[in-house]
């Protein structure tokens, strides 16, 4: 072979290559399979040179050599070792004959724990099957039972790393077998132990629980293996302190021996650390005190640590029966004060004392790494495992798994992360077994033989083409990928909520939950138990999710003015939506969005009403960006685009009306979860009624278009009232007139017979029986009101406002504002009007006093029989036309010289009246508080019982309702909060109507 031919086959030095492969006797016809594997080693060179190395210590190298041609399974298995780990190697090369322990049917196949633990206890010569075996200190090696011990270990590490480097095993399978290869390793180490000091063994029953990855099964090549110590003393021992001494120097002996080292190196290093208290406490104590201790003084990262915690060699009795007795107290931490903010805080610290110049390359401890994932699950584990046991494993894919059945996690996200962990411990595997040293770092690119490393490191993971781009590039893509899931899932703010739970109701049984239904303020706890039980029979992942979800939830529903409407609207929305996958994603992984729902559901019909229409908006809650008010140009061109998706102008006009209940459902969730004020809503609300009448007013024309016919006229809508001030409620029409302007030489009545059939299909559009809220156009305030023809032209309008016009109707214009059809034609008619609203040299005394009669007279005839004059929010004392109609008397008589007066807006013309000094500035906000509050109250009104009212109810549970709304609180059942409501609101009002009885009607 040339030096050439064997660089492309992928060894670094293709001379070197030569003058070793003809130090090996390899014949390139007879031996060609062997350089083929050869070749594809994670690392061809060191391959190449240690099957050299094994030829020339070997008694027989033909031997061999003729089995790497006829076993092509031993062939494959030998060289991914010598070409994956030095140290595994240099074990063959002392021990030239171990080459076999990769042939066969035993190296395919995979060992149970009790055929390991036999075997190792063997080899130090102690009976497998004794309650407690002791080694035989004369055995067949010279060196001792230890050493026999390291070498059989090594020979087991061998045989599992070739199963391990071809693909025969996986990560599960592997990471099992070395914990249990590790406590059989204990069991015989303390069987050696029992031999060196035989009395005092006999003085002790003591048991090894194994923790941390050996305790779950999940064990690493080279790892400190974490223990605790639990004794008692033997049957008729009766001095127990002896007996404690006795078990802490075998246990202390047991520990010296995997750790020291001879020609055969040194295992690994037994921890007991995690023991109660520490390295500052007793290396052993009964169970007694370990119980005592965990009650007492644990703290919430020993819970953790105990969450893995299992009996690997000792006395088995004594060990279940530590199990036993700790079991029940870690699933009972999550209850502790602060836990989840403490196990949060401990992930945070161990992040800050890594080195900064390790932080990069550290692939357990650093960010996106093996902890991340470890304490996430753990986590999820301790919160939610109190209440399902399926959660307690102390295997971290085990646990995984269990928490996407479970529907803890969502399916993509365990699958993301268990991926994430089997690629981090396979690297974590092959840095180990080169040198067969704990190391989680990778290689540095930057250090003399880093390159080297790593590109073995990325072969040994299959990348062939690229080894150290397509390895650090995989590293950096699972970190950020760990990183994204563990944010999303380590400070998931679900496990605060549950933690907080008492533990009997963190996964509420239906026998648990009457008694809880009462406690927590549900009417009818019967009703609401049916409920519950129809979320979450059976056991489907929807059903397993919401009974996470509901312990919880129905804290919040307790929290909401009306716990069994919210319940209700809850199964409603949930029977719609609870297929969907993203819908319980969304209650689970945002526990934001759950609480706001449950809040907003035990609050407000009107918005349960529109919910249920379209139960998928419930994703809105989750930012507040998405409850913000929408720009109207957006809503335009969403409503233009939904009528060309319709054939007909009905269904064009349903689809937008359906835009109109998203954007009122949008506006009523800012409003109660205060995240819009009151300036906010009305405006919302206007913004979208405007857009709905701009399309429905399109589709009306495009409808007759189709009927046949010519366009004769120009049509605009003009917004009156508290439509045209940009304040419109939830219960409010929309106020409008009708202008029309025929085109030049058409006829003025053709035109206007068409100005009124355009008239008549824009509102029966927009009032369609059907599932979306109607909106109902009102054209009360045009000339001669209800009397007079519902459409004019300008000129008609320009000839009654200059003969027939009234006081009350230039109050009325003040608030006029085009907001559909042609523009010219809407700028047209505000410049007509603009001399009537802002009359010059102001209103006259007369029209003043007869804007008094008529306020005074609205007072007496228009306020509802048995009204309570105090409790109206619109006609009512201090009310909203009140407030308004001290602004319109102050623009009807300053507007002409004020430029900033005209304004359709009551709370703006109340500040400029202010700055210009026409109304004194406590008058200004007394009158500003009541009107904010009484429309404040209004619309509570409306979302709270589903329909229109302008009175405050009276009756408690509305009116208890209705404070909650409105962010009232009080400790007891709500009387509370619904007096602070009134007295807020009468003494806002009374002071508003003091203020607006000297302004109004004095000169």
């Amino acid at each position: 072979m040339t030096p050439g031919a064997l660089a492309r086959r992928g060894f670094g030095d293709g001379a070197r290559a030569v003058r070793l492969v003809e130090d090996a006797g390899l014949d390139p016809h007879a031996h060609g399979a062997v350089v083929r594997d050869l070749s594809g080693a994670a690392d061809p060179d060191q391959a190449l040179l240690g099957l050299v190395r094994l030829l020339e210590c070997s008694g027989d190298p033909k031997e061999l050599l003729d089995a790497l041609c006829d076993d092509p399974d031993l062939r494959v298995r030998l060289t991914r070792v010598l070409g994956a780990s030095a140290a595994l190697t240099d074990h063959l090369v002392r021990h030239p004959g171990d080459w076999r322990e990769l042939r066969g049917a035993d190296a395919a196949r995979v060992p149970g724990r009790d055929e390991v633990r036999a075997g190792l206890l063997y080899t130090v010569g102690a009976d497998p099957n004794a309650d407690a075996p002791v080694a035989d200190a004369d055995g067949d090696d010279p060196e001792g039972p230890a050493h026999a011990l390291r070498v059989a270990y090594h020979r087991r590490v061998l045989r599992l790393a070739g199963r391990d480097l071809t693909g025969a095993s996986d990560l599960e399978t592997t990471s099992a077998e070395l914990a249990d290869l590790a406590a059989a390793t204990l069991d015989a180490a303390l069987a050696i132990a029992r031999a060196e000091s035989p009395d005092e063994a006999a003085l002790c029953r003591l048991a090894v629980i194994g923790m941390g990855k050996c305790g779950g099964r999940e064990l690493n090549y080279v790892s400190d293996v974490d223990v605790v110590f639990v004794a008692e003393p033997a049957e008729g021992v009766e001095d127990e302190q002896a007996a404690m001494r006795a078990a802490t120097r075998v246990a202390a002996a047991m520990m010296r021996i995997p750790s020291e080292t001879d020609r055969e190196g040194t295992l690994w290093q037994v921890d007991a650390a995690l023991r109660p208290e520490g390295k500052n406490g007793p290396l052993v104590r009964n169970l007694a005190g370990h119980i005592a201790y965990y009650r007492r003084w644990a703290k919430t990262w020993e819970f953790q640590a105990l969450l893995k915690a299992r009996p690997i060699a000792g006395d088995a009795a004594l060990g279940a029966a530590y199990i036993e007795s700790i079991t029940p107290l870690v699933w009972e931490a999550a209850g502790r004060q602060n836990f989840v903010d403490d196990v949060q805080a401990m992930r945070r610290r161990v992040i800050a004392h890594i080195p900064p110049a390790e932080k990069e390359r550290e692939i357990k401890l650093g960010r996106g790494g093996l902890r991340d994932i470890e304490f996430s699950v753990q986590l999820l584990q301790l919160v939610h495992g109190r209440s399902d046991p399926a959660l307690r494993s102390g295997n971290t894919l085990i646990a995984l798994d269990a928490l996407s059945k479970g529907g803890y996690v969502g399916r993509e996200d365990a699958s993301g992360l268990a991926d994430a962990y089997r690629f981090l411990r396979r690297v974590e595997h092959l840095l180990q077994l080169h040198r067969l040293r704990r190391t989680h770092l990778l290689p540095d690119p930057a250090s003399p033989d880093g390159p080297d490393q790593l590109r073995r490191l990325g072969r040994a993971l299959g990348y062939a083409a690229n080894p150290v781009t397509e390895l650090m590039s995989s590293w950096k893509q699972v970190a950020g990928e760990v990183r994204r899931l563990h944010e999303k899932l380590f400070y998931r703010p679900l496990l605060h909520a549950v933690a907080r739970l008492p533990g009997a109701e963190a996964r509420l049984t239906l026998e648990q939950a009457r008694d809880r239904l009462e406690a927590l303020g549900f009417v009818d706890p019967a009703g609401a138990l049916r409920h519950l039980e129809a979320l979450t029979a059976g056991v489907s992942r929807r059903a397993a999710i919401q009974r996470t979800l509901l312990p919880v939830m129905l804290e919040w529903f307790s929290d909401a003015p009306d716990p069994d409407a919210g319940l209700l609207g809850f199964r409603k929305v949930s029977d719609q939506l609870g297929a969907t996958p993203w819908y319980l994603r969304l209650l689970r992984d945002d526990v934001r969005v759950a609480e706001r729902m449950a809040w907003l559901l035990g609050t407000s019909r009107y918005v349960t009403e529109l919910l249920l229409r379209a139960p998928e908006a419930v994703a809105i809650l989750a930012d507040d960006a998405d409850l913000a008010r929408r720009p109207a140009p957006t809503l335009t061109a969403e409503a233009a685009s939904a009528l060309r998706r319709h054939d007909t102008a009905e269904n064009g006009v349903a689809a937008v009306r359906a835009l109109r209940r998203r954007e009122l459902l949008r506006t009523a969730a800012a409003d109660l979860l205060e995240v819009a004020g009151i300036d906010e809503v009305g405006g919302a609300l206007t913004t979208v009624s405007a857009v709905t009448i701009e399309a429905a007013l399109q589709a009306a024309r495009a409808n007759l278009a189709r009927q046949g016919g010519e366009q004769r006229t120009r049509l605009a809508v003009i917004a009156m009232g508290r439509f045209g001030g940009g304040e419109l409620s939830y219960a409010s029409d929309a106020d409008v007139m009708f202008v029309h302007d025929p085109l030049p030489g058409a006829d003025v009545e053709e035109a206007t017979r068409e100005a009124d059939a355009l008239v008549r299909e824009l509102r029966r559009l927009l009032e369609i029986p059907a599932a979306e809220p109607p909106l109902h156009v009102d054209a009360d305030l045009r000339p001669e009101g209800k009397s007079g023809p519902m459409v004019r032209t300008l000129d008609s309008y320009a000839a009654y406002y200059r003969r027939w016009s009234s006081t009350w109707e230039s109050q009325a214009l003040l608030r006029a504002e085009p907001i559909a059809g042609d523009r010219e034609l809407g700028e047209r008619f505000v410049r007509l009007i603009d001399p009537l609203r802002y009359p010059a040299g102001g209103v006259s005394d007369d029209a003043v006093r007869e804007i008094r009669r008529l306020k005074a007279r609205m007072e007496a005839e228009r306020l509802p029989r048995g009204a309570d004059p105090t409790l109206h929010t619109k006609l009512g004392r201090g009310g909203l036309s009140d407030v308004e109609w001290v602004a319109q008397l102050l623009q009807l008589r300053h507007a002409h010289r004020i430029e900033d007066l005209r304004t359709r807006s009551t709370l703006r013309a109340l500040d400029v009246a202010v700055a210009h000094g026409l109304l004194d500035s406590e008058d200004g906000g007394t009158l500003e508080v009541a009107w904010r509050l009484a429309a404040r109250v209004r619309g509570a009104v409306m979302l709270v019982r589903g329909r229109a009212g302008d009175s405050i109810p009276t009756g408690l549970r509305d009116l208890s309702a209705i404070a909650g709304a409105l962010g009232y609180r009080s400790e007891d059942d709500g009387e509370g909060a619904s007096g602070q409501l009134l007295q807020d609101y009468r003494q806002a009002t009374r002071r508003a109507r003091t203020v607006m009885e000297r302004v109004f009607y004095d000169d």
